[in-house]
């Protein structure tokens, strides 16, 4: 699978484009469990994360979407159902919003 990168409008950080995945079918995750995710992605010594806590959920998968450079990551480490249900509640930076729902407006809606 190819990786999508949005259109330079849509930044994740200053001069990097946000990435996004194909469909959210795609994204296949974990929902439950601990998950520690690698230094690429948290530079924070803490970077473990309980699925079953709500903020330890939202806060790992708002690093995930801001901080990953290739869908692999996001394939791994982000389940499409779960991002559905807590996309409104996520602090995102906008670039990574806008390019995210751009390419599945359903998350707007949300």
């Amino acid at each position: 699978m190819q990786t999508t990168v949005t259109p330079v409008a849509h930044l994740a950080r200053p001069g990097r484009p946000a990435v996004v995945a194909r469909t959210l079918t795609e994204l296949v995750g974990p929902t439950r469990g601990v998950v520690e995710l690698p230094v690429r992605l948290m530079w924070n010594a803490q970077r473990t994360f309980d699925l079953a806590e709500p903020d330890d959920l939202l806060w790992m998968y708002e690093n995930v979407l801001r901080e990953s450079t290739r869908t692999d990551d996001l394939r791994q480490l982000i389940n499409g159902r779960t991002l559905r249900r807590v996309w409104r509640r996520l602090n995102l930076p906008r670039g990574v919003r806008q390019a995210w729902e751009s390419r599945h407006q359903g998350l707007r809606a949300a």
